[in-house]
């Protein structure tokens, strides 16, 4: 007999809720293997495929392509057979029953089975891992239902539909259970669906569908509304549009973008930030790099010397490598600097973080930031390349903009901006010349230093542009 097993959104870890459906990697019908990715999702912090840890054959998916799903969702059903392998001899004709008699397998021939024996099938049938670094516990120990493996191909086109109990809880009639979601699979494909169900408190296992197999459309669910409303059942009321919304497009904000404005806002809210900003010559810099590209060796990004100077910097004013704990009403002052970076992509705008910034030479950050970049421009950044940072550097230059007042990456203290190197009229050697000037601005956590700190980083980072030879005395 094929065991049918339900595999949720697992934890994604980093303290994520959430994930949106990028791209289905399996069919319904499909025989997937344990540990076999099924779906590749987005994160706030990332692209991840999602291995399932059940080996079987694909009966149901849940949820479509860009739809944001919760942990602990389901995410498909797998028919699997009694030592693991896929329902029906493995072969991809094993379908799930589209009637979902509860207890049918089970009842002609399972009924003597114990429930350590169904624990031992399931956990045969997975791997007990979801992710690197997370992982599924052993299969549940309630019993699962046991479905006939033999039935004809067609049913497998919609998810598995289930019978509701004679007198479901929470409501005389069978269709109406407030502030709960349907926990087992049901013949209901689109999200918009089961969203309209939720709203309204409608049981949909207590629906028959007028779909192809039984399949629970929008109207069976409005017709469901009508019927209780003439019985006098008042469901849970619909949202309803304020006459003052503009209407126009509007644009989720989830995924990275979500995340972004999540961290922007709780930066705006809790950190008093002030910035302070300064003009510098950078001609020096540039001819030093120069010098240092010609000499030989792997090549020098410009990035590479400003980040070897902020963290010379750092050293200088360890203040400013810091954090606040509120509960504790402390300032941490950190050791090691992980130096984050401003990276624009399509996804949007990202933070990768370069670890140990400060034990790295020119050469190592270059290399650093080039594989960092190309990473996040394929979106393959990892939760752990993006987090940990304490200190960020940000390049708006590269936007042709010559100043900024930059919002503090939180639960950092302070980042460092730079803009835009053009050549300006300037006073050098008390002569008018024309020299390569940036204005670099500073904005800094007011709890964790005054501003005579903050403009002494400023100025010495300034000092190093004009005159690299001043880092030097830190080397």
């Amino acid at each position: 007999m094929a065991q049918v097993l339900e595999f949720r959104l697992p934890d994604l870890g980093e303290g994520l809720t959430e994930a949106e459906i990028v791209r289905w990697l399996v069919e319904v019908g499909d025989v997937v293997a344990v540990d076999q990715p099924v779906v590749e999702v987005e994160t706030a912090k990332a692209m991840v495929d999602v291995p399932c840890p059940y080996g079987g054959v694909v009966t149901a998916r849940f949820g479509e392509e860009g739809t944001e799903m919760p942990v602990g969702a389901p995410l498909l059903t797998v028919a699997v057979g009694e030592s693991g392998s896929p329902a029906d001899g493995g072969t991809s004709g094993a379908r799930a029953p589209s009637d979902g008699s509860p207890g049918a397998g089970s009842a002609s021939s399972g009924s003597s089975r114990s429930a350590g024996s169904s624990r031992s099938s399931a956990s045969s049938a997975s791997s007990g891992n979801v992710l690197v670094g997370y992982g599924t516990s052993e299969a549940p120990s309630r019993r699962r239902r046991v479905r006939p493996a033999s039935v004809p191909a067609a049913s497998a086109a919609v998810p598995v539909p289930e019978r509701a109990p004679a007198a479901p809880e929470g409501g005389a009639d069978g269709v109406f259970v407030r502030d709960r979601e349907p926990a087992g699979p049901v013949a209901v494909i689109s999200p918009l669906v089961r969203r309209l169900a939720r709203e309204n408190g409608v049981d949909l296992r207590g629906l028959s569908g007028s779909g192809p197999e039984g399949l629970i459309l929008r109207a069976d669910v409005e017709n469901a509304l009508r019927a209780a409303a003439a019985r006098g059942h008042t469901p849970a009321p619909a949202p309803v549009p304020d006459e003052g919304v503009v209407h126009g497009t509007r644009i989720p904000l989830r995924g990275v973008r979500g995340a972004v404005a999540d961290k922007l806002s709780r930066s705006r809210r809790e950190i008093p930030d002030a910035t302070c900003w300064v003009d510098a010559d950078a001609t020096e810099l540039l001819r030093a790099r120069t010098a240092m590209n010609a000499a030989g060796g792997p090549k020098v990004s410009l990035l590479a010397l400003l980040a070897r100077i902020c963290t010379a910097a750092l050293a200088r004013f360890p203040d400013l490598n810091s954090t606040v704990d509120l509960e504790a009403r402390e300032v941490v002052r950190l050791e090691e600097v992980h130096l984050g970076f401003a990276a624009q992509t399509e996804r949007g705008l990202v933070v990768p973080v370069v670890r140990d910034a400060h034990a790295r030479d020119a050469e190592s950050l270059t290399a650093e930031f080039a594989q960092l970049t190309e990473a996040a421009r394929a979106g393959t950044l990892t939760p752990a390349d993006l987090t940990g940072g304490t200190f960020t550097l940000n390049n708006y230059g590269v936007f042709g903009v010559d100043g900024s007042t930059p919002i503090i990456n939180h639960p950092e203290a302070a980042m460092l901006g730079v803009g835009r190197i053009v050549p300006k009229p300037w006073v050098h050697e008390g002569e008018l010349a024309v020299r390569q000037v940036v204005q670099l601005s500073f904005t800094f956590d007011h709890r964790v230093c005054d501003g005579g700190t903050a403009g002494g980083f400023l100025r010495y980072v300034a000092d190093c542009v004009e005159q690299p030879a001043v880092l030097l005395r830190t080397l």
